[in-house]
């Protein structure tokens, strides 16, 4: 399945979250918290308003609670405002 975001809409692609700390502690799945670096899958065409300013490939960071989560072909994606994204990592 294809999915194309629309207006000023981007699909990105959930990094999974980290098993254990950096200490060796192992996570419960409770525990875990949502990842807030994304890879952007691909990207709508904006708007006069919202103009585009990522591209597919680009890894973003956003907020916890930015878009809308939904799991496809077994894949956890998220699809936000362009908005929502706090920045571009590199």
């Amino acid at each position: 399945m294809k999915l194309t975001p629309l207006a000023d809409n981007v699909l990105l692609k959930s990094h999974e979250a980290e098993e254990k700390t950096a200490s060796g502690i192992i996570l419960s799945t409770a525990t875990k918290e949502k990842s807030v670096i994304s890879e952007v899958v691909s990207v709508g065409p904006g708007t006069k308003d919202a103009p585009m300013t990522v591209k597919a490939g680009d890894k973003v960071i956003t907020g916890k609670f930015a878009g809308q989560e939904l799991k496809l072909d077994g894949v956890d994606y998220v699809i936000c405002k362009v908005s929502d994204i706090l920045a571009v990592v590199e």
